[in-house]
């Protein structure tokens, strides 16, 4: 009928039965599959590890591993060194700082002295340190693009190319830590002629 009654009965649905499983069948896995859940969680590890699970043994070989590692990298071995550091022409830029002295590494210890003196009870002492202290920064801002200039001269010359994004700020930041501060550690002394290694 065109307008009358929708008929609701509903066609009964096919009831299909999965073949049992036969174990002495080479291909069948003779077992359910696990639901996701439970397959998720026997995969779960957790993400830090128990310090306390440890053993005092286990420990020592962390620290010890851990400090093997970071005394590598202070050296400057190019496998524990980060990215930023590794390749012979960042150990070349480290080296044209490393050659020689620069103001900007005596700009800590300086500043430091600068405000040490500022704050006796002189005119003098108020005023004249200032006038010191700008001369310094000012010096070790001259100072670092002499620097710069000299090293990206002499880098084109000993790799054929210019230096890379980011060495600039690489040399000039290396140039104002003081020496024993940088990481990694300078390889050659003071004074020693500047060549790729």
């Amino acid at each position: 009928m065109l307008f009358g009654k929708k008929s609701t009965e509903v066609a009964p649905e096919p009831v299909t039965t999965a073949p049992p499983t036969d174990p002495a069948r080479p291909g069948g896995k003779g077992r359910p599959t696990p639901r996701r859940r439970d397959a998720e969680a026997a995969n779960r590890r957790p993400l830090v590890v128990d310090r306390k699970a440890q053993t005092a043994e286990q420990k020592a070989k962390v620290r010890a591993e851990r400090a093997r590692v970071r005394e590598a990298m202070l050296d400057g071995e190019e496998k524990y060194l980060p990215a930023r550091d590794k390749g012979p022409e960042r150990r070349y830029l480290r080296d044209a700082v490393d050659t020689r002295w620069n103001v900007g590494e005596i700009l800590l210890p300086a500043m430091i002295l600068v405000l040490a003196i500022s704050l006796l009870p002189f005119d003098w002492a108020r005023g004249g340190t200032f006038l010191v202290a700008y001369a310094l920064m000012l010096g070790g801002i001259v100072d670092c693009w002499l620097l710069w200039r000299r090293t990206r001269t002499r880098f084109t010359a000993t790799f054929g190319h210019a230096p890379g994004r980011g060495s600039a700020w690489y040399v000039v930041l290396r140039a104002f830590q003081m020496r024993r501060s940088r990481i990694p550690r300078p390889a050659v002394d003071r004074g020693s002629e500047l060549r790729r290694r």
